[in-house]
């Protein structure tokens, strides 16, 4: 055993084995030279590693541990490969392969004739095994095409990408205009998928546009197969789908969706877009409110539990996700009256001879004094945007000649309010006008323009005032011919009277503002009404003091159910007056030089005021957030979608 382990351990290599450095010449040889070369590197690595393999076996055999015969065996190993780099072949007798069938096999015909049925036996079954895999992937596709539509043809199926390829003469109908006069006539629709629900061989689907939803019924029969009432079933809600069909008249109403006294018996079925996994249901977002809540106070985004138990998606989940919340009926309805009142606005402005404006809203200063602003750089100067066109619709109003101007555009406040009526941008309804003797003039103009809209819009969006009702219930709006008009000293007096404090000259609260919108209505009979000659020390700078009253002001607000919506004043159009006003409230004088200026070349005694359009819709339909009636509202906390 000492013998077999002294010749292991002699035999341990080098990184290269020393027998290439032997054998390998330095220079050149000569072909034939090569060749003999050749061969003695062969032999001797033959040799060399036949000697390892023995020695490595010995070891073996010795009972010897691998740790010690393991050098020998990577000696081995490594020789190997160098034999093949060398060589260019592997190391060892080469295998050869015998085949099937050789010559005594072939002489002999009972071996042919077995050797024939064993193929054909083969090659049947390798058939078998063919047509059955066929079969499988064949069965696994029409299941596929179930679910997909594809082998539907034109009758059902998911629709190729609509990339503007072609135009056919296809007829579209919208929902809306869906009615038993109608009945027999085939239709054409196009909508979101709303609900789908299986009923024995068949399927009640529930496809809307807009406002306007119907119900599509596709029943398996001779000329709808049990795959396209299949593919309907399976599709997802709020996907994107084409119906086509023959309006019928049901036996009864259709009391789910708006058009009740009708519906598609479905010729054919198609989805043009599919939609993901809902984050809510929109049967929940739907959802009647069961609790009222506060339309003042502060807003926390907190999610609150309905009272009923039932699943209802919280304001915080809708904004997340408003691609799917505006869907509702009663947000399209919300945002319908919300253009309404813009139109109305421009109608009544126009028809009085009103100019309407676009004003910057990037500015050198705060258009009010305040500090509230959004602080932007300006190619390398400070700047903000906008809390108002205050100043530049003075100018155009009363300084460059156009007496009548409105508009209409986005307004911007930083301030810090996280309550349940502020927004850090909304959309200013502004006016401003010249008068001739008295502010009067104006109140009377704002009297005008908002029993213009009130009217406007409860004959024009009744269908969506009545749907915003189904699911936010509220009282209609009351409001008086011409508008209900108190001082600011015979408001406080109400409240006073009312058991709560309020001095004449001081601010009022919020709770104190609806407080007193409450009183209004009791004695008045009125939700809306305005109140004037504030006290001068809670204006803007640029209000005209009352001549009667030093302490008091030409200002006004308009009030919707306690809360105000509109703030206005007339205007100090005499320079040296309204640089005076300017210091008493301690704005420089170098961020509004351009805007007094604009009063030294002779300025037209004007008035005006700005209204907040979210305010307005929020209020008139009776809304507890005014994030309900903002599209993509941005708050202290909120900067997205």
């Amino acid at each position: 055993m000492g013998k077999v382990r002294q010749q292991a351990t002699s035999h341990i290599p080098s990184t290269r084995p020393p027998l290439l450095h032997q054998l390998l010449p330095s220079t050149p040889l000569h072909p034939e030279n090569k060749l003999k070369s050749r061969a003695e590197i062969k032999t001797k690595l033959t040799a060399e590693i036949n000697d390892l393999g023995e020695q490595i076996k010995a070891a073996k055999t010795a009972g010897q541990p691998k740790d010690e015969w393991d050098p020998l065996l990577k000696q081995m190993l490594a020789l190997k490969v160098t034999y093949k780099e060398e060589l260019g072949e592997d190391f060892g007798p080469k295998k050869e392969v015998k085949k099937k069938g050789d010559a005594n096999q072939a002489a002999n015909p009972k071996n042919a004739e077995k050797a024939a049925k064993k193929a054909a036996a083969k090659a049947e079954k390798e058939a078998k095994k063919a047509a059955n895999r066929a079969a499988r992937e064949q069965a696994e596709k029409d299941k596929a095409e179930k679910l997909t539509g594809k082998g539907g043809g034109d009758q059902y199926g998911n629709l190729p990408l609509i990339r503007s390829a072609e135009i056919t003469d296809k007829v579209w109908s919208e929902i809306s205009s869906l009615s038993s006069s109608k009945s027999t006539s085939t239709v054409t629709i196009r909508g979101h998928l709303q609900s789908v629900r299986s009923f024995g061989k068949g399927v009640f689907a529930i496809v809307r546009s807009s406002l306007y939803t119907v119900q599509c019924v596709c029943f398996e029969s001779d000329c709808i197969p049990k795959a396209m009432v299949e593919y309907v079933s399976k599709l997802s809600n709020e996907s994107i789908v084409d119906v086509t069909g023959v309006i019928t008249i049901p036996s009864d109403p259709v009391e789910k969706c708006t058009q009740k006294d009708v519906e598609i018996s479905v010729t054919s079925f198609h989805m043009v877009a599919p939609s993901a996994v809902l984050p809510f249901q929109m049967e929940d977002a739907c959802r009647p409110d069961c609790d009222k809540q506060s339309d003042v106070g502060e807003y926390t985004g907190e999610e609150v539990e309905s009272s009923d138990g039932l699943i209802r998606v919280g304001q915080e989940t809708r904004l997340n996700y408003r691609w799917l919340d505006l869907r509702t009926p009663a947000n399209q309805s919300i945002f319908r009256v919300n253009s309404m009142v813009g139109h109305l606005f421009r109608d009544c402005l126009v028809n009085k001879g009103f100019v309407e404006l676009h004003t910057p809203k990037l500015l050198s200063g705060a258009s009010e004094g305040g500090s509230d602003v959004f602080n932007v750089d300006y190619f390398g100067r400070p700047a903000c945007l906008a809390m108002s066109p205050q100043l530049h619709k003075q100018i155009c109003c009363a300084c460059s000649g156009f007496e009548k101007v409105f508009e209409t555009g986005p307004v911007f406040r930083a301030e810090n309010s996280n309550t349940r009526r502020h927004l850090c941008e909304f959309t200013g309804l502004d006016l401003e006008l010249c008068i001739k003797e008295h502010y009067y003039e104006i109140l009377d103009v704002f009297s005008d323009l908002f029993i213009h809209i009130f009217d406007g819009l409860n004959e024009k969006c009744k269908n969506e005032i009545e749907r915003v009702r189904e699911q936010h219930p509220f009282e209609d709006l009351k409001y008086l011919r011409p508008t209900l008009r108190i001082t600011y000293a015979e408001g406080c007096k109400l409240l006073r009277d009312a058991g709560i404090e309020q001095g004449d000259y001081e601010d009022l609260s919020t709770l104190n503002e609806k407080k007193l919108g409450d009183l209004v209505k009791e004695k008045y009979g009125t939700d809306f009404f305005f109140m004037d000659e504030y006290p001068l020390s809670v204006r803007p700078f640029y209000t005209m003091p009352n001549p009667k009253n030093p302490k008091l002001s030409n200002s006004y607000d308009f009030f919707i159910r306690g809360q105000e919506i509109l703030s206005g004043a007339q205007r100090i159009h005499d320079p040296a007056l309204l640089i005076e006003r300017a210091n008493a409230h301690g704005i420089p004088f170098d961020g509004i030089k351009s805007y007094v200026d604009s009063f030294k070349h002779g300025a037209q005694p004007h008035g005006g005021g700005g209204i907040g359009l979210e305010r307005v819709v929020m209020l008139f339909l009776g809304l507890p957030n005014i994030r309900k009636a903002s599209y993509f509202p941005r708050d202290p906390k909120r900067l997205s979608p």
